[in-house]
């Protein structure tokens, strides 16, 4: 029955998964099947902390997020929860071995949106660590969970995709961040004062995430690549057309890949990946 039991709970992650990115889960969806269960499973959790501190505005938010952080480290400690997400998720840290460093610099971040709302220089440079780059680490891990030197190697552009991915959230989400929110996560930004060339310094910040990050992109192995790619060129695609908007278009609308641009993508990754044209 333990087996229906983890099968039920991965089904929770996958759905969320499903249900809360598209793109997101295309991506997994290219992945090698062997490795799918693991992504679900660390995207259910982080979306769910995530959903704590971003959505329940009406409810104790941080006692909320105290019983998660509490339960997580027991299911962790237990290898077992009643809670499905986190069970799901407790699962692949003992299958992958995911660094406990990594989970508790998720949590501290997700907790810093509980009481911050603007961030200085190294505040920031913390959140995003631990909101994004570990992630990234989460999910590097379980691709090479037996092999800790294609790991380590691998670990810098991982955290450079993962930054990339969070500083665009950042772009995308400003609107709602900023006026419902009252958060502002770009050091020294006033976007009551937002200009072109602000806008163009942090693109340019951008691009250059992106581009370190490519590096490590080339290298993973196949079985993995064409997925991870694919996220990156939805994610480069969605900087392009944030470029192309004024920075008081940002504060008006959430800017996203439209499903037509998404199959177009798809295809095109798909030729390069089984080229091999990276």
């Amino acid at each position: 029955m333990m087996e229906l039991y983890r099968k039920n709970n991965l089904d929770c992650s996958r759905a969320t998964t499903r249900n809360y990115s598209t793109s997101f889960a295309m991506g997994v969806k290219m992945l090698n099947r062997k490795y799918r269960p693991g992504i679900y499973s660390i995207y259910g959790f982080v979306r769910y902390a995530d959903e704590i501190v971003d959505t329940f505005f009406n409810q104790n938010q941080e006692e909320i997020f105290r019983e998660f952080k509490e339960d997580t480290y027991k299911a962790i400690d237990r290898k077992f929860s009643i809670n499905p997400i986190i069970d799901s998720f407790q699962n692949a840290v003992h299958k992958y071995h995911i660094d406990m460093e990594l989970i508790e610099a998720f949590l501290r971040s997700m907790e810093m949106d509980l009481n911050q709302s603007v961030y200085r220089a190294d505040q920031l440079k913390d959140y995003i660590y631990g909101s994004a780059e570990v992630v990234g680490l989460m999910c590097l891990r379980v691709f090479y969970f037996d092999e800790p030197e294609k790991y380590d190697e691998l670990i810098a552009p991982a955290r450079k995709l993962g930054e990339a991915f969070q500083k665009v959230n950042f772009l995308r989400d400003a609107q709602d961040d900023f006026e419902n929110k009252g958060r502002i996560y770009f050091r020294n930004i006033d976007f009551n004062n937002f200009t072109e060339d602000i806008k163009k310094n942090i693109e340019k910040e951008i691009d250059q995430d992106f581009k370190e990050a490519y590096h490590g992109i080339k290298h993973l192995k196949k079985e993995v690549r064409f997925g991870v790619y694919l996220a990156y060129i939805y994610y480069l695609r969605l900087l392009r057309k944030i470029k192309r908007a004024s920075a008081k278009d940002i504060l008006k609308q959430r800017y996203r890949i439209s499903n037509a641009k998404k199959a177009y993508l798809l295809a095109n990754a798909y030729m390069k990946n089984s080229l091999n044209l990276f």
